[in-house]
């Protein structure tokens, strides 16, 4: 006798003579696929969306190499462009005056003030970069270092790559307005790097630096007499590295979860549509005195 395949079925068939359709099991099976709906287009959307991952580790290198990209635009309102320059010095023995290289300066203030904004390099290791009149070949009489940071920020700009929800601190220093300080004093930015790795869905990685700041102002005297004002941002690298992830979910994961909202949500709405159905059936059967 050939063997029968259909015995194998788990799924059989109830004839429909044997079934019987109720209000309360329409309602449930409505109610059951808007729920189902509900879910799956919620489990799509959380698919189709990346999920940034953070982590902290210990990284001497800093990522990227052993320099790091400075982009500064600043304008000092009271200073003309001729006397403005970019001194740069570090622990490693730099110490660059007048930088030139990659910058512009463009007068703002009908010719009393100046507009500065340049790219420049500098070494992973504590040294600063500061605003001064020191590379002019006449020193002015009174130089006013009143000033409006428009812009610093270190590394490739990540902005562009997280999400609105993951803030950061690459440029606390957006706008930031100094007008208002004594015209003689010098300005000191103390600037807490840390180094920032943002890898995306295709293992690309691109490096930046987020950063916090201290700020004082004062005015500087040496050997009897004033010393000339600058602007000064000091900076220290954090031996801390952040490091953001963008991952996306398996199409695997997505495909289990429609299984498991599905079934899930048929066997418990079974269940429910069952314990309705058999305690009507009891209270109709009380109510004909036929319950024993």
């Amino acid at each position: 006798m050939p063997f029968d395949v259909r015995r194998l079925d788990i799924y059989r068939k109830i004839p429909k003579d044997l079934t019987q359709p109720t209000l309360t099991g329409a309602l449930v099976s409505i109610l059951s696929c808007m729920f189902i709906a509900f879910l799956l287009l919620s489990e799509f959307h959380a698919f189709i969306m990346s999920d940034i991952m953070s982590e902290l580790f210990v990284d001497n290198s800093g990522g990227g190499g052993g320099q790091i990209s400075v982009f500064l635009n600043i304008s000092l309102p009271k200073l003309k462009c001729e006397v403005v320059g970019l001194d740069i010095q570090d622990e490693m023995g730099r110490h660059e005056v007048g930088f030139m290289e990659d910058t512009e300066k463009v007068s703002v203030n009908n010719g009393l003030g100046c507009r500065f904004e340049g790219r420049f390099w500098i070494n992973k290791v504590p040294g600063n970069f500061h605003m001064s009149t020191h590379s002019a070949t006449v020193q002015p009489a009174n130089p006013d270092m009143s000033h409006i940071v428009h812009d610093l920020r270190f590394g490739e700009d990540l902005a562009v790559f997280l999400p609105e929800h993951i803030k950061g601190s690459f440029n606390p220093l957006d706008e930031v307005d100094r007008l208002q300080a004594n015209a003689l004093s010098s300005h000191d930015y103390f600037l807490k790097i840390v180094p920032t790795i943002f890898e995306n869905r295709h293992e690309k990685k691109y490096f930046a630096f987020q950063y916090t700041y201290a700020y004082k102002d004062y005015i500087s005297f040496g050997h009897g007499h004033r010393v000339m004002p600058a602007i000064w941002f000091r900076y220290d690298l954090s031996p801390i590295t952040v490091k953001y992830t963008d991952k996306r979910k398996p199409f695997y994961h997505f495909i289990t979860t429609i299984c498991a909202v599905v079934g899930g949500t048929f066997t418990v709405a079974g269940i429910i549509d069952s314990v309705i159905f058999t305690a009507s059936e009891i209270f109709k059967k009380a109510e004909l005195g036929k319950l024993s």
